[in-house]
């Protein structure tokens, strides 16, 4: 019995509760790679894209022209979309040169509205003899339905979040062969399916859809080769390409009981994950693939780019809104990465994701995790350090050698993470006094300091000095419009005047805070805030987007109850609108001001940049402006809509100013598609200097029904066209407008 009672001393002297903690998270980490949730998964394949940019595939052959419609294409044709008979020239222009096969990366679902008989039933003051002769043409969609008959196309097809009509049972589909498994459970499910006019889906040789989902982080890293779209089993623009080229008749896929192992036809075999998903091999941006379209329709290509290759027909337009990320480039138009996919299968360089890498994943872990236990309490900080470093390169090194000479995706992350982390928590017990100490200066400058400072004066008090550091931030300048109006109504109640800047300054500060956020100083009824600092944000420009709309939301339902609470006093109601600037750039941020006295602010161009946006959101009629650095980043994310090009008083260099009009659903919106299309037409003919063209976008534009969104942009053109077409800017002008005030 004593000796029972003796045990626990004795488990606890020879193997110690942090060992058997360490025991308990080597197992849940092992539960953890099982379960793979997504951080986890981001990990591994941030590491993969590693990989990708250390050691991206080389090009040994070139099978693939991409045909641009690019920005001098648009630029001399005319915007997109352009006149299907004009597309059916490009269609037999590739074919008299030899392509093998072409596909459009879009997708054609609604007729032409340039078909003759549309134009005669809608054009005014036509006679009746030629809107007769016009009725009697075939129809535009019918020319580029002859031009896809008479060559060898693939149409482009798009998935849909949601389903928009019931599927045309008449429109001919690709046929599908399956070998083991039903593999459709497994495959990326589209709930909606956008198809072509059935005209043009009747004359193509092959139909596949081109819809690209980035993963979670934006990235896209896969590329699905069979899809589930609205109940129809869909393949890939890719690999429908290749079936075409091929001559083959089905498609077969092969599953097992995980899920899909490969999509297959004659002479080419593709391996995929269990959705059904390319690992796509990825090479850098290739410019020499690109043969811009006009150049084609003008007839100065060189044959050798076409003859024989494999078309795709898409677009590197920043204004059609085709970038991708990709694990080698932060810029990729979407027609290149089918395009890469395309010469990946081909040339037989694709990598995968071997089902036997898990099981050295786990054997890895658990073998090393138990060494750890087992000896890391033996031995000497520096001896730790040594071996921990050799584990981890050799992790590292083992990883790398299967990425580079079997193009197998071996994951390192998993292992380190969990022999880390039992590591880690066996030397903890030796920071309790440091975490005391720590503890001691969060309760003494809590009254006087920001949380963020207090949590990074207390990891480091070494920077309670004067000094600061560059970084990239995204800074933000709110005001509100007309304050002194509205405070002319409180001259004879100061503590009412106090007590509504109180009231309104809260829920904006709120919208700050929640989204990461640190406020700088408070103006009077302004705010200067910034993100990426003094704790790190890598989502720094969205999360300033987002306050910006939640702070203009806050606001609107502020109104609404100070609008009813006017109403039920019966004063006069006055609502509140904030202006707000967004500028991201690199800035000097950290502690200045004197020896005795100073705070954490922030110093830079960038700065006075958001500031001056601030105050130009009056001018365009747009709450919220942000700077062409802030639009980049967050231009998948928001509605963006570009404004104009200008040079702010004490810059050097011109910027490109948007407006932010919205989360992705407004950017969805045919309202706001509108408002974009009306916008760049406007903005090209202008800085083209074609004036009348530019006055006739806004005639046009002020009698849609966008047109009140844009009138005080409209009215800041028309005042300066007019003042160009008495005083013409200089030759050398590039379309900038100095901005004369701050």
């Amino acid at each position: 019995m004593k000796r029972l009672r003796a045990l626990p001393r004795w488990f606890t002297r020879r193997i110690g509760y942090a060992r058997l903690l360490c025991l308990a998270l080597l197992i849940g980490f092992a539960v953890l790679r099982a379960a793979d949730p997504a951080p986890v998964e981001e990990i591994r394949v941030r590491t993969f894209d590693t990989f990708q940019r250390i050691d991206p595939r080389k090009k040994a052959i070139r099978p693939v022209t991409i045909v641009d419609i690019d920005d001098k294409s648009l630029e001399k044709l005319g915007q997109w979309p352009w006149p299907r008979t004009r597309i059916a020239e490009l269609v037999t222009e590739l074919t008299r040169l030899g392509a093998l096969v072409i596909a459009f990366d879009a997708v054609f679902s609604e007729p032409d509205r340039l078909n003759p008989a549309f134009v005669a039933d809608t054009f005014r003051n036509l006679d009746e003899e030629t809107r007769a002769r016009l009725r009697a043409l075939p129809s535009n969609d019918q020319v580029f339905a002859d031009a896809i008959k008479a060559s060898r196309v693939v149409l482009g097809e798009s998935g849909l979040p949601e389903e928009i009509a019931a599927l045309d049972k008449t429109l001919p589909v690709t046929g599908i062969a399956m070998l083991g498994e039903e593999p459709q459970r497994f495959m990326v499910d589209f709930p909606g399916l956008l198809r072509n006019v059935p005209v043009l889906e009747h004359a193509a040789a092959g139909r596949g859809l081109f819809t690209i989902k980035p993963e979670r982080d934006g990235i896209v890293r896969r590329v699905p080769m069979i899809m589930q779209a609205q109940g129809q089993t869909m393949p890939s623009l890719t690999f429908e390409m290749l079936r075409v080229a091929s001559g083959s008749g089905t498609i077969l896929i092969k599953a097992e009981p995980g899920g899909i192992k490969s999509i297959g036809i004659k002479g080419i075999q593709i391996p995929t994950d269990r959705n059904g998903l390319l690992w796509v091999h990825y090479a850098r941006n290739d410019a020499s693939i690109y043969v811009p379209a006009v150049n084609v329709l003008e007839k100065n290509v060189a044959p050798d780019m076409i003859a024989g290759k494999l078309v795709l027909i898409g677009t590197s337009a920043v204004g059609l809104n085709d970038i991708k990320t990709t694990p080698v480039s932060r810029a990729m138009p979407g027609v290149e990465i089918h395009a890469q996919v395309l010469e990946s299968a081909l040339t037989g360089a694709v990598i995968s994701q071997p089902i036997f890498g898990i099981a050295v994943e786990f054997a890895t872990a658990l073998l090393f995790g138990l060494l750890v236990i087992a000896f890391a309490p033996q031995f000497g900080p520096v001896t730790l350090v040594v071996l921990g470093a050799a584990f981890a390169s050799m992790l590292i090194g083992l990883s790398a050698y299967f990425y580079v000479y079997n193009r197998l995706l071996i994951d390192f992350t998993y292992p380190l993470m969990s022999t880390t982390a039992i590591y880690l928590t066996l030397i903890f017990s030796s920071f309790v006094r440091e975490q005391a100490q720590r503890k001691q200066i969060r309760s003494a400058f809590a009254q006087y300091m920001s949380p963020a400072l207090v949590e990074q004066l207390a990891h480091a008090p070494e920077k309670l000095v004067l000094g600061g550091e560059d970084r990239e931030m995204t800074i933000m300048f709110s005001d509100v419009r007309g304050f002194t109006t509205i405070s002319e109504t409180y001259k004879h109640d100061p503590q009412g005047l106090t007590a509504l800047m109180n009231q309104f300054l809260t829920p904006l500060t709120n919208a700050i805070l929640a989204r990461k956020g640190y406020i700088d100083k408070y103006m009077g009824d302004a705010i200067m805030a910034f993100w990426n600092a003094p704790l790190d944000d890598k989502n720094h420009q969205i999360n300033a987007c987002e306050a910006a709309i939640d702070m203009l939301e806050r606001i609107d339902e502020l109104n609404r109850s100070r609008k009813q609470k006017a109403l039920d006093d019966g004063h006069a109601f006055i609502p509140i609108n904030v202006g707000i600037g967004l500028n991201t750039g690199t800035c000097t941020v950290g502690n200045m001001g004197s020896d005795i006295k100073f705070n954490y602010s922030v110093l830079g161009d960038s700065v006075n940049l958001a500031s001056r946006l601030e105050g130009q959101s009056k001018e365009y009629g747009f709450p919220i402006i942000v700077g062409s650095s802030t639009a980049l980043a967050v231009k998948d994310r928001f509605a963006i809509l570009e404004l104009d090009f200008i040079m702010v008083k004490g810059k050097t260099e011109p910027e490109v100013i948007y407006a932010i009009a919205g989360r992705d659903d407004v950017a969805q919106s045919g309202r706001f598609q509108r408002l974009r299309n009306l916008t760049i037409e406007m903005l090209s003919c202008y800085r083209n200097r074609d004036w009348d063209g530019a006055l006739a976008a806004i005639a046009r534009g002020r009698k849609t029904d966008e047109a009140n969104a844009l009138e005080l942009l409209y009215n800041l053109y028309e005042a300066r066209i007019r003042s160009y077409l008495d005083n013409p800017p200089p030759e050398d002008w590039n379309g900038a407008f100095a901005l004369l005030t701050k």
